[in-house]
């Protein structure tokens, strides 16, 4: 390849800066493509029922509100009359299940208390997908005035809708920070304008390509809008991380006397290698996010192998012809005002001196850094999942609004039922009489509606009206559980005690809280085989760049240990609260489930991402010397500043997560600079050393099959050298 791009350079270029332009022309659409939520699993109980309910009773669960609000009295002639037109219009429109209104159905839970609101609630039929191009419409036709009433749109599905809105503002707004940012401190790492710029433009491409990429990804299956936030910046970071090593590396091989040529040469033949590594290690964690089945999480996979094969091949075609093209100019625009530092002598530098100093040490390091990271991970024992709801959107938005008016003045625990379809079984009237009986029993319980009536704590509440006909279809039937609070826990209580209630035939619960269950349960069950996949093939992976069975392990081990740890702030910032005040958010006192999974996924990945850049330098360096303890000292001196630069540019680029207002990014904003930010100091900077030093020659082991494999199949980072003995240190182990 690299001789392709040492004769077609030009072409490359030209031929990356089209496709870049076409694929951004084509993003230009794709939040028309994306869905909100995601959060949902199609193959749970609970989607089962919901299909059911939509496919056999025509209705759908309650995920429209029409908030009805008047400067007179809900019961005035004018307003009843307006209210009771509205209610017609929107029974008449496409894909409505169910409509229930004050006015219609005389239910006071739909009266505000002062008498000035009421509301009308309705089910969209369909998908996630379809629903939000429906209620996207039903949203423009039925907000605003009308007559004497003024309506505002809310409901599940008008939160789905504006997240999506919601994201597409904070890709723009983090793109218009990260990039200032980064531009910056690039100049402050390599004090020239050109080769600053270098990172930046690789970037700007990987992310134009990317987001066509998943406009491509949305025209054959759904997509959640989520993935566009990772695919902006995670493309960003990564191509810079990826631009950084490989720059830096040529400056080095210039320095070193090699002609522009040569040095690109030296350059992939050592630093590309690595990057292509890197890419697969980020790609292999992020796939590990295609084994859960909730399209918020598999969006981001999709979104994260996309941009880790892009972040590389731009980083290994586009950025050589640039160095091919600019030669010796790399350092042209140097800035008057910064001072250059001189390059320490072997020996002399921070990292070398650090690596010395851990290694003359290596327990009580070892042990006081593990106990630091083992501290800030302790609130992770109390975590608790739930998912997001209205206070993760920011409070100037209209759902937000309507929902916390809802819950202030209106009785909301009708809008957190549960439902329990009789798929396919006949029943009598006594049958079905039994089980709603039963039902109504269960603590919390406000009551249950079905065919044959209202129940109320064991008893018959209300003989059936005709509304009560809904409930029923030919050999099928289903119940309303309407609980007595909006606790989120209770609420899991009610729908676990309403699934261990026997009946005669199957039945399917469904509703907010089941979805709840089904997807915390299905994350749970999808972990072990993700985490179980990543690590091994991770581990395969590491061992052909190292040719050891002991590195890999290592490796997982401490990345484990840091993610450990960030898990762990984010519990006591994001689910206790703390700091809430000054980063903005509600406190809803849980953790998204996908939250961790897919911070697992993404700093993991960048985790391993650096463990690739330090471990292929140590390795490259132990070949030379044939000393651990000089591999580790002269392998965290060459790299090490590099890989901190590396950590510091990505961070500041996730840091336009914070920019967004939607809760759970804001806690990608915090996790993933914090793990990545660990990961390169306490861990690699002190862990890796200690525990290097403390394994010795073992560092390099590996039974001798696997040797062999190695030889054959292995990666070399660089030319190496005939091993040497040290002084210091006995014969190593030759692979």
């Amino acid at each position: 390849m690299f001789e392709l791009t040492r004769r077609r350079s030009r072409w490359i270029l030209a031929v990356f800066v089209v496709l870049a332009l076409m694929m951004g022309a084509l993003s230009a659409t794709l939040f028309d493509k994306v869905q909100g939520g995601g959060y949902i699993d199609h193959d749970s109980e609970s989607s089962r029922a919901s299909a059911l309910l939509r496919d056999v009773f025509d209705q759908a669960p309650p995920n429209l509100v029409l908030l009805v609000q008047t400067r007179r009295s809900v019961d005035d002639d004018a307003v009843v009359t307006a209210a009771t037109e509205l209610v017609a219009d929107l029974q008449a429109a496409a894909d409505i299940g169910d409509v229930a209104s004050y006015w219609t159905d005389e239910s006071p839970a739909l009266r505000s208390a002062d008498g000035t609101q009421g509301l009308i609630v309705a089910g969209i039929l369909g998908e996630e997908s379809e629903v939000d191009d429906r209620v996207d419409v039903l949203a423009d036709r039925f907000s605003g005035e009308h007559g004497p009433i003024d309506v505002r749109v809310g409901g599940y599905a008008m939160l789905l809708h504006e997240s999506v809105e919601q994201s597409e503002k904070d890709v723009l707004f983090g793109e218009s920070i990260a990039f200032p940012i980064t531009l910056v401190a690039l100049l402050l790492v390599f004090g020239s304008v050109v080769a600053a710029s270098l990172p930046l433009v690789v970037g700007l491409i990987t992310v134009m390509i990317a987001m066509g990429t998943l406009w491509l990804i949305a025209s054959v299956t759904d997509l959640a809008a989520s993935a566009t936030n990772v695919a902006t910046l995670l493309g960003l970071g990564l191509a810079i991380d990826y631009s950084l090593l490989i720059v830096s590396r040529y400056r080095d091989e210039m320095v070193a006397g090699k002609a522009p040529a040569a040095a690109v040469v030296a350059t992939m033949r050592s630093a590309g290698r690595t990057v292509a590594f890197s890419a697969v290690t980020v790609a292999v964690a992020l796939s590990g996010l295609l084994f859960f089945p909730l399209l918020a999480v598999r969006s981001m996979g999709y979104a994260g192998l996309a941009v880790a094969i892009i972040a590389a091949t731009v980083s290994l075609t586009v950025l050589p012809a640039m160095l091919l093209l600019l030669g010796t100019k790399i350092d042209s625009g140097q800035l008057w005002w910064f001072l250059r530092a001189s390059r320490p002598a072997p020996g002399e530098g921070t990292w070398h001196r650090l690596a010395r100093f851990v290694m003359m040490r290596p327990v009580p390091v070892g042990l006081a850094v593990t106990a630091v990271l083992l501290v800030v991970g302790t609130p992770l024992l109390g975590v608790k999942l739930g998912f997001p709801d209205e206070r993760s959107l920011p409070e100037s938005m209209n759902n937000r609004q309507v929902a916390e008016i809802v819950q202030r003045d209106f009785d909301a625990t009708e809008q957190n039922g549960l439902f329990a379809v009789l798929p396919e079984s006949a029943y009598s009237a006594a049958g079905l009489d039994a089980i709603a009986r039963e039902l109504s029993e269960i603590d919390n319980v406000r009551r249950v509606d079905t065919a044959t009536g209202s129940y109320s704590h064991g008893g018959l509440l209300a003989l059936p009206t005709a509304a009560n006909d809904r409930f029923r279809a030919p050999n099928a039937a289903y119940l309303s559980v309407v609980p007595d609070t909006t606790d989120p826990d209770v609420l899991d209580g009610i729908a676990d005690a309403v699934r261990a209630t026997p009946t005669p035939s199957p039945m399917l619960v469904g509703g907010v809280a089941a979805a709840n269950i089904d997807a915390v349960a299905a994350i749970v069950e999808a972990l072990p085989y993700a985490l179980a996949f990543v690590v091994l093939v991770l581990v395969v992976v590491l061992f052909l760049l190292t040719g050891s069975v002991v590195l890999p392990v290592l490796a997982v081990i401490l990345s484990v240990l840091s993610l450990a740890a960030t898990f762990g702030a984010l519990v006591w910032i994001f689910q206790d609260g703390h700091l809430s005040g000054l980063l903005g958010f509600t406190v809803t006192g849980d953790l998204p489930p996908p939250v961790p999974v897919m911070l697992f996924g993404v700093a993991f990945g960048l985790a391993m991402d650096y463990q690739v850049f330090l471990l292929a330098r140590i390795r490259e360096e132990y070949q030379r010397t044939g000393s651990t303890a000089l591999a580790v000292a002269s392998g965290l001196e060459r790299i090490g500043r590099i890989v901190t630069a590396a950590a510091i540019l990505i961070s500041l680029v996730f840091l336009g997560f914070l920019a967004s207002d939607i809760t759970f990014m804001k806690a990608f904003g915090i996790g993933l600079p914090l793990a990545v930010l660990v990961d390169a100091t306490l861990v690699r900077g002190f862990l890796l050393p200690a525990a290097m030093e403390l394994l010795g020659d073992w560092n390099w082991y590996a039974p001798r099959p696997l040797r062999a494999l190695h030889r054959r199949f292995g990666i070399s980072e660089g030319p190496s050298a005939p091993a040497v003995r040290s002084e210091d240190r006995r014969e190593p182990v030759r692979l």
